[in-house]
């Protein structure tokens, strides 16, 4: 049974930073594209950041770009996503998620999505 676990989200100021973790059991971790997604309130699913496979890649959408890091640890089964100068508009539940693929497609789309973790930014 593959199984994602995010964790790290919570309340920070305007400004602020957190850092995002993600567990992978269940599948080989090292062998697919991973990616950080959102959902804020009555809106769609928003791709933040994406990485391929062996992490050479990564990939951000602007409103991610420049303040969000995007990083993977396959020894560790782990995925992290460090989150800078934050803005009350990135308040969302966040959740990591595996590609169906080895390469960054730039698209919310994925074959598994674990539970998420709620970052709330206040002003």
């Amino acid at each position: 049974e593959v199984q994602l676990q995010a964790s790290g989200g919570g309340l920070v100021q305007s400004g602020g930073s957190l850092r995002l973790s993600c567990t992978g059991s269940g599948y080989s971790f090292s062998s697919y594209a991973m990616k950080w997604v959102r959902q804020k309130p009555g809106t769609e699913l928003e791709l933040v950041a994406e990485i391929n496979k062996g992490g050479g890649s990564t990939y951000y959408p602007d409103s991610a770009k420049g303040r969000f890091t995007i990083s993977r640890d396959d020894a560790k089964k782990a995925l992290y996503l460090q989150m800078n100068s934050l803005r009350p508009e990135d308040t969302a539940v966040y959740y990591c998620a595996r590609s169906g693929s080895q390469t960054i497609r730039r698209t919310a789309t994925y074959t598994y999505r674990g539970q998420g973790t709620q970052v709330t930014v206040s002003s």
